[in-house]
């Protein structure tokens, strides 16, 4: 796409009340803070069909990632656009609630750039998490309705500013003003990313020069000199310092020097700056999307941010599989990397699910229904990865399909189907089951349904159904053993 409309949504930050260590987002207080020991990036594909969705990829140092879920999608958009591109993820000061916030918007609906910049979505994306692991249903949020002529609301980022008690949420919008129209960042403030202030302007370039990936971090101990810095996207990679995140801002210089620029200086043309701490150290990497050339993205890396001079290129770093687009990143504390990877790690195994009193049939999909068979073809229709539950990722699970990803099975009038996650709580309801002991033999496992406790799944003239069981035939019918692929 023209640079003009540059690739959306640098990642955003969030910082803390108090000044230890930090992560890309809003952090905790000192008294609750645990160390961090990994990474979480949240991003978009492109521009295929399911490109313009939720991804995440983690990582154990900060530079060499692998995708989650095996790279396939995790949350999917079915509000506004139905396509969400730049999620921003934000951790509460407590730490206690994590939000995703996105742009609303699906290039690959056939939209135009022209149209999505003029006449497009002025609302953003938001999802609600306690956990990192099982999110609300999506929402929007009319950010920009309010800003006269507003064609658009992209690039969403968020920080939590201690001066005031709540998130500073800010977004690029191409609106006319004084004249000209072009890409401003503009602001609002929130406290739960549902109602929020009337929207201003947060950052005008001069002329015709637009603006629309700006991503601010909080640096503890304000090394350099600043405790906020400033990367945009503006013709250049502009590097700005500030002590508040809503007064003056200094301009430190650009990237210029490295032979990287945002079209005005040519060299290695960017856009979409994403920072990230390194856990542990005073060190920090700012991500750039090599839109130009079509390499993704490159870190660069300095133990002070007071001068754009101290920034070095690097080459030790591996962006896994999956191609990365505009995200953020999410520092992890243990325990949150522990829940993240358990739900969607790529070490969860591939399992087949056996019949107790059917023993050389299987549970299987075709069609997208979901029965009992035996010598299945091909063998992946009987293939899945057995993860923590949509609906309850403690103690109970659901069927992710190897060969259809982002499908798990699911129960629908008590029949059951292979279905797409569509996002929805009821879906995750429907597609989460606690394992127990086999009704039938305890060696054995029984699957319970997590929103009805008090039925089971069981194969019925081998079509599988969720059932009560009240008799042999039906324990025997409802008992089944977890095999390897």
């Amino acid at each position: 796409m023209p640079t003009s409309l540059s690739r959306l949504g640098a990642v955003l930050t969030a910082a803390c009340l108090v000044f230890t260590s930090f992560s890309l987002t809003s952090q905790r207080s000192a008294a609750a803070l645990e160390p961090f020991t990994g990474y979480l990036m949240a991003h978009f594909t492109g521009e295929s069909a399911d490109g313009e969705q939720i991804y995440l990829a983690h990582s154990d140092d900060g530079l060499r990632w692998t995708d989650l879920n095996h790279g396939r999608l995790v949350l999917r958009s079915t509000v506004g656009t139905r396509g969400v591109r730049d999620p921003a993820l934000v951790r509460s000061p407590a730490g206690d609630r994590y939000w995703i916030v996105a742009t609303d918007l699906r290039i690959a609906g056939g939209t135009s750039w022209g149209d999505a910049a003029n006449r497009g979505s002025t609302s953003l994306v938001v999802w609600e998490s306690r956990d990192l692991v099982n999110w609300s249903a999506p929402w929007l949020i009319n950010v920009a309705g309010a800003i006269p002529g507003a064609g658009n609301a992209w690039a969403p980022e968020a920080i939590y500013n201690p001066a005031t008690g709540d998130h500073v949420l800010y977004w690029a919008t191409n609106s006319p003003r004084n004249g000209v129209t072009k890409h401003r960042i503009w602001y609002v403030r929130t406290s739960d990313f549902r109602s929020f202030t009337a929207p201003q302007l947060y950052i005008e370039r001069g002329g015709t020069q637009g603006l629309i990936d700006t991503q601010i971090i909080e640096v503890p101990d304000s090394v350099g000199g600043y405790r906020y810095y400033r990367a945009s996207a503006d013709g250049h990679i502009t590097i700005e310092a500030a002590n508040t995140i809503l007064g003056s801002w200094t301009t430190l210089g650009n990237l210029s020097h490295l032979g990287i620029s945002n079209g005005t200086g040519g060299g290695n043309v960017v856009e979409g700056p994403m920072w990230a701490q390194f856990n542990g150290r005073s060190e920090w990497a700012l991500w750039l999307d090599q839109f130009a050339t079509g390499r993704g993205y490159m870190p660069i890396t300095s133990t002070n941010l007071g001068s754009t001079r101290n920034f070095r290129t690097r080459s030790d770093y591996n962006l896994g599989a999956a191609r990365k687009r505009h995200g953020s990143v999410l520092n992890l504390t243990a325990a949150e990397e522990s829940r993240v990877l358990g739900r969607w790690g790529a070490t969860v195994p591939i399992s087949r699910i056996q019949s107790y009193n059917v023993q050389d049939r299987y549970i299987r999909h075709a069609d997208f229904d979901v029965r009992i068979d035996a010598n299945v073809s091909p063998a992946q229709d009987a293939q899945f990865r057995l993860v923590p539950g949509l609906a309850d990722a403690s103690g109970s699970v659901s069927f992710a399909s190897v060969n259809f990803p982002g499908h798990y099975l699911r129960h629908y009038g008590f029949d059951f189907v292979l279905a797409q996650d569509d996002g929805t709580a009821t879906f995750a309801a429907d597609a989460t089951f606690r394992q127990v002991a086999g009704l039938a033999d305890a060696s054995w496992t029984s699957f319970r349904s997590f929103n009805y406790p008090d039925r089971y799944v069981r194969h019925f003239d081998h079509l599988l159904r969720l059932d009560p069981i009240n008799d042999a035939q039906g324990r025997g019918d409802a008992t089944f053993r977890v095999t390897a692929g």
